[in-house]
């Protein structure tokens, strides 16, 4: 669901670049392929933040400047934004800036006027209260936000302490769900790989030996998939809180698998979600890209708010209106002072991950899970990877992924034997 809102034309600005920004070292993001494709398709000229010059995005033919520049995310916020400024002035224009993960958000809420007002136009970006987008992306301030606003989540605890969580240990029903808790600290201290199923009292705890005296992680009750479904919503705010571009979908498959990152989706219509949404972020007063997941409780028939991410989602180019709008469009639109065309999504359309599909289906069928409301056939399907007018990206994403790939598998079995089942 789109909605115009009065701008000076149609169609994109192609005087006005678009940057992808991402902290960390992570070159297989299909996100920030997805947004270059997006507005690089529209004649927008696109530049990204990569590792390096090899990574899947730097190959797309729709990049019109690599900007490689190695970062893990734990460095220090004045040097991020005066390496973020130095490129702005390579680029030598007023630019959209485009987060695709939660650091580059909060950096950018929480130095707003540094670079909106550079010395080459500044970056455009929607302008949000700067501690919105942090308190967001903390797994503990979202449930506080939840809690503030009668909006259901999972019931959590956050331990301040090792005594904490061995109390926790002896009085917690299993399995629980452990989550770094804040973002940069993620990077830097991070309690856990992922979002982590723990089995037993004594997988806590061996986890938690390495924890430390105050650990960041948030605990968080298991919703069983048994009885759960997983939704998503992506969407764009103005700044009066009002959607520009609304969508709804569901997830089919994860991996890895029931909670982690979509590997199989579908666009779904579902109203009550949409509205539930949009009654949310209109009340905590936020503006611009989210990116939310939600588990639908079949015990008490309630969406439960897992994560509020506020930046594009990986899997965005999900969504798509029949006035052909995501929400990387709808955003370069409405930050350049065009109108949003309004069109309902094109319900049905299916989003695949290549590279981690194959395993979640695989383990998807060994489970003999299904998803209830996902649609009998795809009226369409969007690949995150290979593109008839960009093949590159995927050839890259191939070339780059077999090392990490079985790096993360055998993560995932050792975590496993140690009583946790990382989950994302």
């Amino acid at each position: 669901m789109t909605g115009s809102r009065g701008g000076a034309g149609l169609g994109p600005d192609r005087g006005v670049p678009g940057l992808i920004v991402k902290f960390g070292d992570y070159p297989l993001h299909h996100g920030g392929v997805g947004a270059i494709r997006s507005l690089g398709r529209l004649g927008v000229p696109m530049c990204a933040i990569t590792e390096d010059r090899h990574t899947p995005a730097a190959a797309s033919r729709y990049l019109t400047r690599a900007f490689p520049w190695p970062t893990t995310g734990t460095e220090e916020p004045a040097r991020l934004v005066a390496g973020l400024l130095r490129i702005g002035r390579r680029i030598g224009r007023p630019t959209v800036l485009i987060p695709t993960d939660e650091e580059a958000a909060v950096l950018i809420a929480e130095h707003q006027e540094e670079l909106a007002g550079a010395d080459f136009g500044g970056f455009l970006f929607p302008r949000v209260a700067p501690a919105l987008p942090r308190r967001l992306a903390s797994k503990q301030g979202l449930h506080e936000l939840c809690a503030e606003h009668g909006l259901a989540s999972p019931d959590s605890v956050c331990p301040q302490s090792r005594n904490e969580v061995e109390k926790f240990a002896f009085t917690a029903r299993f399995p629980v769900v452990a989550k770094n808790r804040e973002a940069f600290q993620r990077r830097e201290r991070p309690a856990v790989a992922g979002t982590t199923r723990i089995n037993t009292r004594e997988g806590l705890l061996e986890l938690a030996r390495d924890w430390g005296e105050r650990p960041g992680v948030i605990l968080q009750e298991y919703l069983p998939r048994e009885q759960a479904e997983d939704w998503v919503v992506h969407a764009y705010f103005d700044e009066n809180s009002a959607p520009l571009a609304l969508f709804t979908g569901v997830k089919v498959r994860s991996w890895p698998p029931h909670a982690g990152m979509t590997a199989n989706a579908y666009v779904v219509d579902n109203p009550e979600l949409a509205d539930l949404a949009a009654r949310f972020v209109k009340e905590i007063g936020f503006t611009g890209i989210i990116d939310l997941d939600l588990r639908f409780d079949r015990r008490d028939g309630q969406y439960k708010l897992l994560d509020f991410n506020p930046r594009v989602g990986a899997q965005f180019r999900l969504f798509e209106s029949e006035a052909g709008i995501d929400v990387v469009r709808a955003m370069h639109l409405h930050l350049t002072g065009r109108d949003v065309p309004e069109g309902e999504q094109r319900a049905g359309n299916r989003y695949v991950v290549e590279n981690i599909d194959l395993p979640a289906y695989l383990a998807y069928r060994r489970s003999g899970y299904v998803t209830p409301h996902a649609p009998a056939r795809a009226t369409g399907t969007e690949l995150a990877w290979l593109a008839r007018d960009d093949m590159m990206p995927f050839f890259t994403m191939l070339a780059r992924f077999v090392r990490p790939g079985a790096r993360h598998l055998i993560q995932l079995w050792r975590t496993s034997r140690r009583g946790g089942t990382t989950t994302k």
